[in-house]
């Protein structure tokens, strides 16, 4: 059978993702955004609880300490959700903890300097306070490229061909907290695997319904539905002659935040008391405040791609970037362990809801603020198996990563510069990274092992990166390979990109990016 003209035409360009059911500047009903939000606020709990039950023991704090700073990274989170979706780049973006910093926290926890403390409280809290002080420090690091247009100048070389592997691998990066973290409890995890993509991929096509509940809402569904399960395998004795680590994995009892939670708690800024400051650490802390600026800008561009916005310009990322460093140093004055990133699942799941709404991901941040006051309800919800957050991770982080390839459209893929570039970026972004990760695992140090503790701290944050790595080598190799060839400009995409470099070239870059109370006017535009 012959087929028609047009199906042999290539799929069409698009420079705002077609198929989404409410942009950045648009909003569902409140009661329907209302749940959204809600939905944002419980996928951004799963790194918020794993960071600090990683941290915490390692600085002799307890369950109580532990319940604080979860209570407080979700409280700092709350308010740099809403300063960077108002003032920053705008984008629907939550602005919650990040992996990135966990190395240098963890030397920082480790360090044989708080050894000369007996007693477990003042450690942590020495530990809490020197952390603080290298976060204050990080943070003037992220403002000097935002706020002084470094982001801006970084932004205008940033071609589509270049800017796949960093978004792709922002969210493939991540997969050692997807399955292998499932894993940990099969019999909770893979379900709550396969009833998310049964909700939120299949059951809306059988159901035929005009209205998108259970693929909007898929999140909400299999968390209630495997929370439920895994309650009744406790209950009936499943895993009480199990291994520990079974036992804290699949166990919804063993979290220990309910019980130390406190009712209601009121995080204020130097709690743990003033910080400390440490050269050393402040400049490790810094190389881990690079690598958060990198994943949140390939996070940045995934939301603004399932926010159906047009590409981000320049200035709108800068902006972004020192507004993150601003919530930086309200994580280092507030003391949650760990600085601020944009949260790479919930990017995942504007593309699974299909909702981009900028009100949404705000009142997600209200629901932040709520629970972290009110420490004995968010305790509950932050107690969910760790199992079933990694199933979530699973489809939300392969969005992002999706969202990456998606920009392949915009660049010729018959050329053999683009399938180098390419090619030879994500193979280094996941060889590298895998091999400063596995060598810190068997040998117990860092592949880069001088005398300065820092320095191999700068070096195995910076290299451990997947998206990091991918993108110094893409960026460098669009920069520099064939510039004098005619067809390059157009084999990298740029001349899609082209007329959003500037803020006003664009008419519709006002509609997403522009700052409310005409504050635009306070920050360059070109």
């Amino acid at each position: 059978m012959a087929s028609k003209p047009d199906e042999c035409q290539p799929h069409p360009v698009k420079e705002q993702l077609p198929g989404v059911d409410f942009c950045v500047s648009s909003s569902p009903p409140w009661s329907e955004a209302m749940i959204l939000g809600f939905q944002h606020y419980l996928v951004m709990l799963g790194t918020t609880v794993i960071i600090p039950t990683t941290l915490v023991p390692l600085m002799g704090g307890g369950n109580v300490e532990k319940a604080q700073v979860i209570n407080t990274l979700l409280f700092v989170a709350g308010i740099n959700t809403l300063l960077q979706t108002s003032f920053g780049t705008r984008l629907p973006v939550v602005m919650g903890g990040s992996y990135a910093f966990n190395i240098t926290s963890i030397s920082i926890a480790a360090s044989n300097r708080f050894n000369i403390y007996t007693d477990p409280e003042q450690r942590f809290k020495e530990s809490m306070k020197t952390m603080q002080g290298a976060l204050i420090m990080a943070s003037l690091f992220n403002m000097l490229i935002g706020f002084f247009g470094f982001g801006t100048i970084f932004g205008r070389f940033l071609n589509p061909l270049a800017a796949v592997p960093l978004v792709t691998l922002t969210g493939l990066g991540l997969y050692a907290h997807g399955f292998p973290q499932l894993a940990k409890c099969i019999e909770v995890g893979l379900p709550a695997l396969i009833i998310l993509v049964l909700l939120s991929q299949y059951l809306p096509h059988v159901m035929k319904s005009k209205r998108a509940i259970f693929d909007r809402f898929a999140i909400l569904f299999t968390v209630a539905i495997v929370w439920g399960y895994a309650e009744i395998l406790t209950l009936t004795g499943l895993y009480d002659n199990r291994p520990p680590s079974t036992q804290t994995s699949c166990r919804t009892d063993r979290s220990g935040l309910i019980t130390a939670a406190p009712w209601i708690m009121v995080p204020f800024p130097l709690q743990w008391g003033p910080p400390l400051f440490n050269a050393g650490d402040a400049f490790a802390m810094m190389a881990a405040s690079f690598v958060a600026i990198i994943e949140s800008t390939g996070t940045f561009i995934a939301a603004s791609r399932y926010g159906s916005a047009t590409p981000m310009p320049p200035c709108v990322l800068s902006r972004g970037i020192g507004w993150q460093g601003l919530g930086l140093l309200l994580n280092g004055a507030f003391g949650t362990g760990s600085g601020c990133a944009a949260s790479v699942e919930n990017a995942g799941l504007l593309g699974l809801t299909r909702n981009g709404s900028r009100r949404v991901v705000q009142i997600s941040a209200g629901f932040m603020l709520f629970f972290s006051v009110l420490g004995k309800f968010g305790a509950i919800l932050a107690s969910i198996p760790l199992p079933i957050v990694a199933a979530l991770y699973c489809v939300l982080f392969a969005y992002v990563a999706s969202a990456g390839l998606g920009l392949l459209q915009f660049c010729n893929l018959n050329s053999f510069r683009s399938k180098f570039i390419l090619g030879f970026s994500l193979f280094t972004g996941l060889s590298v990274s895998r091999y400063f990760n596995e060598y810190l695992y068997i040998s117990g140090h860092d592949p880069v092992h001088t005398a300065s503790t820092s320095f191999n701290n700068m070096m195995q944050v910076i290299f451990s990166s997947p998206a990091t790595v991918a993108i110094i080598v893409a960026y460098f190799l669009d920069c520099t390979h064939s510039l004098g060839h005619s067809a390059t400009r157009q084999d990298c995409g740029r001349h899609w990109w082209g007329k959003f470099l500037y803020f006003n070239r664009d008419a519709r870059t006002s509609d997403f990016y522009s700052l409310p109370c005409n504050l635009s006017r306070f920050f360059p535009s070109s």
